[in-house]
Formats: structure tokens, C-alpha cells, sequence
């Protein structure tokens, strides 16, 4: 009977082994999604949380520890990640800071019927060459000191630090660009390996974030199939693995830069990974179905990547749009979620990968929203004067959000008169339909008709706290005397 036990055992371990492809030891079920909250009128912490939890959301990153949206995910047992932002990596350098942050924003939730937190994200993608290196050497230190406060908290074990990084920390030589011969950029090689060794010493996921829509906006002749699931008619060959989507390609570049390093079998977290809808021709959501109906599925069936097979952790970027956001890095960057501003899906999506109806996503309920009115272009207004025209649809561009009347955007087909109005309506919209915010000297009106033309939705907001009314009347009030000096 004992050698019977013993050669199953042995058979279970033989088994495991062929199955244990050197990474991902960390398998947690669940698909995870980031929570942005830079938005001009927000869906109310609480709101999001029953959301989330109508869809079976178990897993959410932050990036930031707000008290508001902390304290509504209290009791839920979600899983979350709260985040320290780059512009506060300095202060974490300082021992006393980063015990102070851990204290405020992880041991205060840290009771039955308190916070799950699970992760510190530890800044967001501090290495983009767009920082120009600001933040490459305040970066390991601050991590060290969070890690190291969790861990004299006595929360160490349960709670890791993590820095989500962009993929650009990491790539192929021109002269053999696949992934096999991935390496961490030169430039912050140290860095990285520093980085890289604390996290395995304490157990910690390395956190990437990867975009492939990122790819095809950067490169005009990049191939567009290769940016999705559905194959490619050209893959890329690695000796004998043929790549047919960039999302495998970079996960393996990077699983090859760890190897390189000595730490090919650390856990990796996919950190933010999706498909904008609006604000590009490829930003689409056509497009974004298309991507998000080749990755949920190979997502459930644990399909993984040719050098790392099996389950994969994801978090999805993201949960909803965000008009307050910056767009330097293009128009497409308030429009990466998968629910609207108001919490309402955008197309029919099951994060389980079944593609079955039963499992669509569910929409924030009971949201409120301000009176069915539209600011537009006034019938007949003298137009004759375009720079004063102009100035105003700048002026309401400046203040709200009109990324969508870019070129190949969902507004990009209006005519002038259409662009004007969309403008106007959407700074009349962001300052909670002011009567005062739908003038513009004279060129515009209010309209109880809803002015949204083909493709083009003109929103309606939804109601606003009263924190924001200040700002936003005092745009208002502002407005003539700035167009004065235009």
C-alpha cells in the first residue's frame, strides 16, 4: 500500500512538472480591472462598487488610496490594488513616509470587514522614456521602503509591492527583434535587476502593462491583424515558435528579459491591457470588440503564451471612460472603458470568454442624470465672424471634453455647424447645463431636442457632486472675459 501511495505521488509530481513552464507560479482566478476615477462627474464610489460586483468583478487596481473609494469597497471582499502616483515616489524615499502611507492606506483597512488589499502598485510605468528619467532612481528605494513597512506591519505575507511598468522597459536588438532575445533597456538594466531580485526575494508579482492598440497607433505600417487574436498572415518566427499577435509576443520579450536577469520564474501580472473606443480611426468599437473577443477566451482557457502556458493574471484597462484625463498621449485616452462615463456598457461583452448573453455586462443602476437638454448652435446666428466662432468652440474644447470630433472618432464626420455644437453642448454638459454656460456671445441656444446626428452621440451628463460646482461656475463666469483676450 505504501509503494502504491508513493508512485502516485511521484506520477503527480512528474505531471506537474511537465506542466510548470518556469513562470507564472502565482494562479489566482479572476479578471481584474482598473478603476480610473479622473473624471469631471463621477458615478459615486458606491455605485462602481455594486457594479463591479453585479458583473463578478472580484479583483480591481487603483491608482490612487481615495478614502472615498476605499471605504466603499470595505466589506466586499474584492481584491484590490491601491496605488502610490509617481509625484509622490520622492516622499516614499524617506522611511518615516512610506511606514506613514502604509499606515493610512493599508493597516487602517486592515480588519474583518475592512479592505482586501492585496497589492501596492508602487508609482505607474516610471520608467516611459516620456519622463525623460525622473523617476528611475526614486523608484526601487520607494519600493523597498513600502515593501519593507509592509512587512514590519506584519502585513508582508499577505500584501506585496509591485510597480506596474510600461513595456518599453524592455525589447529585442533590431538585428534580432523576437522574443527570445528580449532584454531590459540598457539605459536602466541596473535598475530593473534591482528591482527584479526584490521582488522575487519577497515573493512579489512583476507588474507589466501591455497594449497592443498602443502598436498599431505608433506605427502606420504595422500589420493589423498581428494587434488582435484571430490570427495573423504573417507571424513572426522565433526558431520554431510562430507569433501570430503582439500580446504574446511582448508577455514572452518580457518573460526573456527576466530569464536574462535570473528570474525567468517569477509571477507576472498583466497589469492594464485593452482597447480604447473612441478618440482614433483605430480607436473603435468595432475594434474593441474585435480584441476583446479573441482575449477573454483565450483568457478562460488558460491558453497563456508559447513560453508561458496556463493561466495568465489580467487586469483589464479600463473600467470606465474619464473626461478629466490628459490626452498628450493621443485623443484615445478617455475612452478606454468598458462601461460609458455613466456605467453604462458600451457593446455586449462577457468577461467570462463564453460569449454567452446570460453573462453580458450589467450597467450601473439608478444613475442620475441632469435634464434631457442640449446646448447647439444657434438657428441663423451670424457665423460670418470665424475667429469669433473659433475662439469659442477652443474655449469650450478647452474646459470639456471634444476628443471625439477628431479624425476617424465617432464625431468626425459633422460639418462645421455640427462641430460647434457638439463643442458647445459639451462644456454646457461639464457645467451641470448652466444657463449662463450655453451663450458663447450670442452664437448658441438650449434645446430639449436631442442634437446627436449618425454615429455622433451629444451626452447628457449625470448629475455632479457639489464639489465640482465651484469650478465649474466659476468657467462660466470666467468665460467672457477670457475670450477677450483670445
Amino acid at each position: 500500500m505504501t509503494t502504491f501511495w508513493f508512485l502516485s505521488y511521484l506520477l503527480i509530481l512528474i505531471c506537474l512538472s511537465l506542466l510548470d513552464d518556469g513562470c507564472n507560479k502565482m494562479f489566482v482566478e479572476g479578471l481584474g480591472v482598473n478603476w480610473g476615477t479622473m473624471a469631471t462627474h463621477k458615478l459615486p464610489p458606491k455605485t462602481v462598487v455594486k457594479m463591479l460586483q453585479d458583473n463578478g468583478i472580484k479583483k480591481v487596481k487603483l491608482f490612487d488610496a481615495d478614502e472615498a473609494t476605499m471605504s466603499a469597497l470595505a466589506g466586499t471582499d474584492i481584491e484590490v490594488m491601491v496605488a502610490i502616483p509617481n509625484n509622490e515616489l520622492l516622499d516614499m524615499n524617506d522611511n518615516d513616509k512610506a511606514k506613514n502611507w502604509v499606515r493610512r492606506n493599508v493597516t487602517r483597512y486592515n480588519f474583518k470587514g475592512g479592505v482586501n488589499v492585496k497589492y501596492v502598485a508602487v508609482g505607474n510605468e516610471p520608467f516611459l522614456t516620456a519622463y525623460n528619467n525622473s523617476f528611475v532612481n526614486l523608484t526601487f528605494p520607494a519600493l523597498r521602503n513600502i515593501q519593507n513597512a509592509l512587512n514590519d506591519a506584519g502585513l508582508g505575507s499577505s500584501v506585496k509591492a509591485t510597480v506596474p511598468m510600461n513595456a518599453d522597459v524592455y525589447g529585442s536588438p533590431t538585428d534580432n527583434p523576437v522574443p527570445s532575445a528580449g532584454r531590459f533597456r540598457p539605459d536602466i538594466s541596473d535598475q530593473m535587476t534591482q528591482i527584479v531580485q526584490f521582488l522575487h526575494e519577497n515573493n512579489a508579482p512583476f507588474t507589466i502593462n501591455i497594449y497592443p492598440f498602443l502598436s498599431l497607433y505608433a506605427d502606420s505600417h504595422f500589420p493589423v491583424d498581428f494587434a488582435f487574436f484571430d490570427g495573423a498572415s504573417q507571424p513572426i518566427m522565433d526558431k520554431d515558435i510562430a507569433y501570430t499577435n503582439v500580446f504574446d509576443a511582448n508577455f514572452d520579450t518580457l518573460l526573456s528579459s527576466l530569464k536574462a536577469v535570473g528570474y525567468g520564474d517569477m509571477p507576472i501580472f498583466v497589469g492594464e491591457v485593452g482597447w480604447p473606443t473612441d478618440g482614433d480611426k483605430n480607436g473603435n468599437i468595432g475594434y474593441a470588440q474585435r480584441f476583446y473577443n479573441g482575449l477573454l477566451p483565450k483568457l478562460a482557457q488558460n491558453k497563456g503564451t508559447p513560453l508561458c502556458r496556463g493561466y495568465i493574471e489580467v487586469y483589464l484597462f479600463g473600467l470606465i471612460d474619464e473626461d478629466g484625463k490628459s490626452i498628450a498621449p493621443g485623443n484615445f485616452e478617455r475612452h478606454w472603458g468598458i462601461f460609458r462615463f455613466d456605467g453604462q456598457p458600451k457593446f455586449p461583452m462577457d468577461l467570462s470568454g463564453q460569449n454567452d448573453p446570460n453573462k453580458w455586462l450589467v450597467g450601473a443602476q439608478d444613475v442620475k442624470y441632469q435634464p434631457k437638454k442640449w446646448c447647439m448652435l444657434k438657428p441663423g446666428a451670424d457665423i460670418s465672424d470665424s475667429k469669433k466662432l473659433a475662439d469659442n468652440i477652443n474655449y469650450a474644447c478647452t474646459f470639456s471634453d471634444c476628443t471625439a470630433l477628431g479624425y476617424g472618432s465617432s464625431c468626425g464626420g459633422l460639418d462645421g455647424n455640427g462641430n460647434a455644437s457638439y463643442a458647445f453642448n459639451m462644456f454646457f454638459q461639464v457645467s451641470d447645463q448652466s444657463p449662463r454656460s450655453c451663450n458663447f456671445q450670442g452664437l448658441a441656444t438650449v434645446t430639449d431636442q436631442n442634437i446627436s446626428q449618425g454615429t455622433c452621440n451629444f451626452p447628457i451628463q449625470i448629475a455632479t457632486s457639489s464639489s465640482w460646482k465651484l469650478l465649474q461656475w466659476s468657467l462660466v463666469f470666467l468665460m467672457p472675459f477670457v475670450l477677450l483676450f483670445i
